[in-house]
Order: structure tokens, then C-alpha cells, then sequence
């Protein structure tokens, strides 16, 4: 298990031209991960205004508690993604699983662009949606683990905590696309043509953007070796559980906390401002179009923190402000009045999101070898964030539902925690990867 770069004086030097070579790689992987991350994420930025066209018959807290069990069903294919396109990338490549990926999140975006609404097909159109979401979750759960692996093994020594990070800036570059896209149609349509057919024009824009990252992808060089494809332990789930449980486990601790408050902050805190504290619609997009731009610019910065200080630092620091700040935090934005404000609370909490955020990929890529590295990272990143980060909206409504709101802030705290404890064990001192490129 490794957690931060290797000591200077034995960095290799890298020449102009394979510098270049690693950054387009590192950008071409990446460009599919903010289609996937836009595809998956225009869902919950649209959930309020497609949620009565198939659950008419609620009122709104249970329409959105309706669609976010939907949103939460695609997590629950995480881990069943990750195993698989884990093991495709570990045994034909990280190539080939990264290009399958993004073909497959375009089918289920394009999926829900043409679903008839209930209606027209009565319960079948809910059960579509259902399966729509199935199929991206399985997409998203391979999509993070091969995209980690390689971002891992083309980023440079001695920057790995800074290239690393565009995983994350990619990611919240499709959340904020998915919020833009979202605030255009809200100044050119009024709520009725949104609420009507307007919701469906981000989901084919996402379905159209995924040729340009598959075109994209199709360049890059593999870096998984034709010897290390070929080991009898190359994506092998007995390897994986066997020799490397400990990391495995550390994986889903840490992650189960992260993933948890970083869907809290982002994708629920739109619903969050309008169904708690009472903002508009179109007053809680603005606002959290702001905080994902200013989120995103935070991730290079915080992850070449982690180049200076170590990952393990990084996740402490993560831990223990994000354990002692979220009841305070969102105890204060259930009663804001000011947008200004609001967004200054969710930056706040944003920023010791990206202590892990930034790093997230790269902490969980070094502690496996090459051979299980996809497999790793996929299904123990996926179990943790499909039991608890997809659960979040869920599990947030639902306790609002019942009139124990405040209860949620007390969940997501004690998790947070529990990652704190876990990034504990990551050890202290600088190594390499077990294999590079």
C-alpha cells in the first residue's frame, strides 16, 4: 500500500515529448469521464421537473423520494460494473474497458431522452426508467476504477496527486456541464415546457458529447502489459479478496465516507436548498452552478497538496473536518435566507471535500498491483459508494419525510468519521507504484 510520490532524488526525467504523450493521455481518459459524469448527473439536476411525468400521483417530497430510489438503484449496479469492466481492464486492457464504457452511459442516457411518460405506458414507463438507470450504473462502476488505474500509471512521478485530480475535475466538469445545460433551458423555457419535454434535451445532448470522448479514448496507448494480462491473477475477484483484503476493505472505509458527503454537497444540495430552506428552483441552480465551478478549480490545487504533504495527510485532514464541520454546515444552510451566503457554506464545505476528492483515484490505484489494480479500485470504490453515497438522496428525503431531517447530518458525520479512522492505516512513508509506465 503506497500513499504518496516517491522522494525527489530519485524521480525519473521525463522529455518533452512523453510529458506531452502523458498529458494528452491523461486528458483524453478523462474527457470520457465528464461525459459519464454529465450523463449520470443531469438525472438528479432534472429529477424535479421529469419526477411527475412518472410518479404523477405524489406530492412533491415523495416525487423526488420516488426518483432518487431510481437514482439510488443505479448505484446498487456499481459494484456488479466494477467487477466487470475490473476485470476486462485488467485482462484485454484499460483501453478497450474505458471505450465500452462510455458507449454503454450513452445508450441509457439516450434511453431516457425517448421514454414514454406514465401517461402513456402507465407503470412500464417508471420500470424503464428503472432499467435506463440500471444500465448507467453499471457503465459508472467500471468507469471510475479503469479511469483511476490509468490516470495512475501514465501521470508523472512527483505529479501524481496533481494529474491525478482531473479525475475529479472532470467529473464535476459533467456536473456543472449537466448544471449549465440545466440554467440555459431554465432562461429559454418556462417551468410547464420544462416539466413538459424540455428535460429530456440534456439527456441527448449527453448521448451525442459521448462520441467525441469515444473518439477521444480510441488514441490512447495501453499500459497494461501484454505479460501482466496474461497472469493467472489478472482480474481474479480470489486474488483480490485473498492476498489483498486489507486494501480492499481500507478502500471501501474511506470511500463509503467520501462518497457520502460528496454527493450530499453536490447532487442532493440542489433539492436540499429548495425542499428545506425554501430558494427557487432557478436561485438553487445559480448557486450551485458557482460552488461546482469553484469545486472544480479546487481539485489541481488540492491535489498537489497531497504531492507536497502525502495522501495520508490529505485524508486525515479530510476526516477531521469534514467529522467536526457538516452538522454545523448544513444546520446553517436549512435555515439560510441568502443566496450569497448559501453558496459561501457549500464552497466552505466543498473545500474539505476536496482533500479527498482530489486524490481519491490515486490513493485507492497504488495499493493494489497491476494485475487486479482495475478490479481493485472498481468493485471496492463501487461497494462503497453504491451502499452509501447513492443512498444519500434517499436516505436524506426519507428522513425528511418522517420529520427526523436533522438526523441525516449525524449520519453523514459518523461516516465521515469512520473514514478519518480508516485513512489511519495508511502508512507514512513515500513509495512507487508497483508498476509503472
Amino acid at each position: 500500500m503506497t500513499t504518496t510520490s516517491a522522494p525527489a532524488a530519485t524521480l525519473p526525467v521525463y522529455t518533452s515529448q512523453e510529458k506531452r504523450t502523458r498529458i494528452f493521455s491523461i486528458v483524453a481518459a478523462s474527457s470520457g469521464n465528464l461525459v459519464e459524469g454529465f450523463d449520470f448527473y443531469i438525472y438528479a439536476f432534472c429529477a424535479i421537473y421529469f419526477a411527475p411525468a412518472f410518479f404523477p400521483k405524489s406530492d412533491q417530497t415523495v416525487q423526488l423520494l420516488n426518483t432518487a430510489g431510481v437514482f439510488a438503484a443505479g448505484f446498487l449496479m456499481r459494484p456488479i460494473g466494477g467487477w466487470f469492466f475490473g476485470r476486462l481492464a485488467d485482462r484485454q486492457g484499460r483501453k478497450t474497458a474505458m471505450v465500452v464504457s462510455v458507449l454503454m452511459m450513452c445508450l441509457g442516457s439516450l434511453m431516457i431522452a425517448c421514454l414514454p411518460t406514465y401517461a402513456s405506458i402507465g407503470a412500464w414507463a417508471p420500470a424503464l426508467l428503472i432499467l435506463a438507470r440500471l444500465l448507467q450504473g453499471l457503465s459508472v462502476g467500471g468507469e471510475y476504477g479503469t479511469t483511476a488505474t490509468y490516470m495512475s500509471e501514465v501521470a508523472m512521478r512527483g505529479q501524481r496527486g496533481f494529474f491525478s485530480s482531473f479525475q475529479y475535475v472532470t467529473l464535476i466538469g459533467g456536473q456543472l456541464l449537466a448544471s449549465l445545460v440545466v440554467l440555459v433551458l431554465q432562461v429559454l423555457l418556462d417551468e410547464a415546457q420544462l416539466k413538459a419535454w424540455g428535460w429530456r434535451i440534456p439527456f441527448l445532448i449527453g448521448a451525442v458529447t459521448a462520441v467525441i470522448a469515444l473518439l477521444l479514448r480510441r488514441t490512447l496507448r495501453e499500459t497494461l502489459s501484454t505479460a501482466t494480462r496474461a497472469s493467472k491473477d489478472a482480474g481474479s475477484m480470489a486474488t483480490l479478496l485473498g492476498r489483498h483484503r486489507a486494501a480492499f476493505l481500507t478502500v471501501v472505509g474511506f470511500t463509503a465516507g467520501g462518497s457520502l458527503i460528496f454527493y450530499t454537497f453536490t447532487t442532493y444540495m440542489q433539492k436540499y436548498l429548495v425542499n428545506s430552506a425554501g430558494m427557487s428552483i432557478r436561485t438553487s441552480t445559480n448557486i450551485m452552478t458557482l460552488c461546482l465551478f469553484l469545486y472544480m478549480c479546487m481539485q489541481p490545487l488540492f491535489g498537489a497538496l497531497s504531492d507536497r504533504i502525502g495522501r495520508r495527510n490529505n485524508m486525515l485532514l479530510f476526516g477531521a473536518l469534514g467529522t467536526l464541520a457538516t452538522v454545523p454546515l448544513l444546520t446553517s444552510l436549512q435555515g439560510v435566507t441568502s443566496p450569497v451566503v448559501a453558496g459561501l457554506l457549500i464552497t466552505a464545505a466543498l473545500a474539505i471535500v476536496s482533500f479527498y476528492t482530489s486524490i481519491s483515484g490515486i490513493v485507492k490505484a497504488e495499493m493494489f498491483p497491476p494485475e487486479i489494480r482495475a478490479l481493485g479500485v472498481g468493485v471496492a470504490y463501487a461497494v462503497g459508494n453504491a451502499l452509501f453515497g447513492g443512498s444519500a438522496e434517499y436516505v436524506a428525503l426519507y428522513l425528511k419525510s418522517i420529520g427526523h431531517e436533522q438526523s441525516f447530518y449525524w449520519y453523514v458525520t459518523g461516516m465521515i468519521l469512520i473514514a478519518f479512522l480508516v485513512s489511519l492505516r495508511l502508512p507514512r512513508q513515500a513509495a512507487y507504484l508497483r508498476h509503472d509506465h
